[in-house]
This record gives structure tokens, sequence and C-alpha cells, in this order.
């Protein structure tokens, strides 16, 4: 599965190029069954595309986006996965880091020229010799969405929001006070002030901002100005279900969170 080496040929020069006498004794012997075994399982001799066909961004070298975004969901489900099963911090920081350097590789990770297209559009192919290829609303921004809002932290449980921001990198917080903006069931554009170390994002379009502080709590403000006070980071089924059915309740949700957060993994 390693990245540069794409058929059995390349295999074979890489195994020939080892300097080691040891390796070098067994690369003579069994250079053969190295190299069968190798197509054996990737079969490279048969493939030719999802058409039958060596299509021009379906070819070996080339990105197919959707996949990264297929990966990077099913890193982040091994994450909370290993999470739950009590893994050790070491093990949980070493699939952290895997998850970011997947991520690193999709498209808003991504310069314009570099990408050969807008970098948050969804493309489904970009092939080896030219830019981004077939735009369209691809699967992958399912899989986009999906890992983005597990990312910062909304988790559902028995019908309820759980805040559990374990993957989510402190830089993303603001270093300075700023405005965020956004759009309230009606249309109607909204302005939130946000102070530093903050960040923000709606979630059926409700504003939910994160604050670093020194305990896990949250505080709900209600449209009729009413503020309810959480203990934790666990939303009741009531709060959920009114924000899942977007019934305008609930203006916004503020999460306090211990700032050692990031550190834990």
């Amino acid at each position: 599965f390693q990245s540069d080496i794409a058929n059995s040929e390349e295999l074979k020069k890489k195994l020939e190029s080892l300097t080691d006498e040891y390796f070098k004794k067994y690369v003579n012997e069994e250079l053969s069954l190295v190299l069968n075994i190798y197509e054996r399982t990737f079969c490279h001799n048969e493939f030719t595309g999802r058409a039958n066909t060596f299509y021009k961004y379906e070819g070996l070298g080339s990105i197919y986006w959707h996949m990264v975004s297929k990966l990077l969901l099913a890193v982040q489900e091994v994450y909370f996965d290993a999470e739950k099963n009590s893994a050790n911090k070491n093990q949980l920081k070493k699939i952290k880091d895997f998850y970011y350097e997947i991520k690193s590789g999709i498209g808003v990770g991504k310069q314009p020229d570099e990408y050969g297209a807008f970098p948050t559009d969804p493309y489904s192919h970009t092939p080896l010799f030219a830019g981004a290829q077939q735009p369209g609303m691809t699967g992958q921004v399912k899989e986009d969405i999906i890992s983005r809002f597990r990312e910062l932290g909304i988790q559902i449980k028995s019908g309820k929001i759980v805040i559990n921001p374990s993957l989510l990198k402190a830089e993303e917080f603001t270093n300075k006070a700023d405005t965020f903006v956004c759009y309230n069931l009606s249309g109607a554009e909204r302005k939130i002030k946000c102070g530093k170390n903050s960040i923000s994002f709606t979630y059926c379009q409700v504003p939910f901002t994160y604050i670093l502080s020194d305990a896990n709590r949250m505080i709900v403000h209600s449209q009729n100005d009413e503020l309810i006070n959480i203990d934790g980071l666990e939303l009741g089924e009531s709060l959920s279900q009114s924000i899942f059915n977007r019934e305008g309740k609930i203006k916004q949700v503020e999460i306090f969170l211990d700032k050692n957060f990031s550190n834990e993994h």
C-alpha cells in the first residue's frame, strides 16, 4: 500500500536497490515469489478502471477524492471507537495524527493552483496529468460534512447532543475577539460577538460557541432570553430534539470547555 509503488515493476526496482546484504540474499532467492504475491494481491494486470476501460481520471496515479473522504471518515470512526474502548493516549495521538495527515490531502487543504479548482468545491477525481476533474455534488460532500461535525465534537447518543471535541485542534480557536455571522431559521442575518479563545459554528441553524474555560459546562440561550445552565457537556433530550426539529426556541448554545481538552490525547 506504499503510495510510491504503483505496480510490480516499481516494487522490483525497490527490492533490487536494497543494499543490506541480509536482504539482498533473500531478494535474489525470492524475488519472483514476492512479485507474484504482490500481483495476486493487487491484480494490477487486471485493473482497468471502474468502467472496464482506462478512462483518464480513473487510472493509477489519479486521486479519487471521494475515496479519500471515505478513508478520513473511517479513520475518525476508528479514533472514537478506540477512545470508547479506553485506548491509551499514545494510541489515540497516533490515530489523530493519521487523521489530520489524511485530511491535509483533501481539497480544502490545498491552494487553488495545486488543486486545479476551487478547493471547497467537490470533485470526483484529479488525474495524474491535470487538476481536479468531474465537478459535481458527489457523495464526498456527505462524508466531509459528517466528519467535520464529529471533528467539532457533535455526537448524538440516545437522542441527545453530546459534546466531545477531543479530535478538534486547539489552533482552530480564535486568538483574538471576532464576529461570527450566520443566518437564523427565517433566513435573517445574525452577528454574534466572539471573544478570544473561542470557535463558533451552526448546527441545525443554531449557533454553537465553544469557549475555553476552567470547567466543562453549557449555557443555553432561549428565544425568550431565558438562560439554562447545564453542568457537563450533554444537552438533555428535550433541548436536543428542539434543535433537531428546528423549532426556533433556542437562540444560541455556549459551551465552556476545559482549556486542557486538546492535551488529553
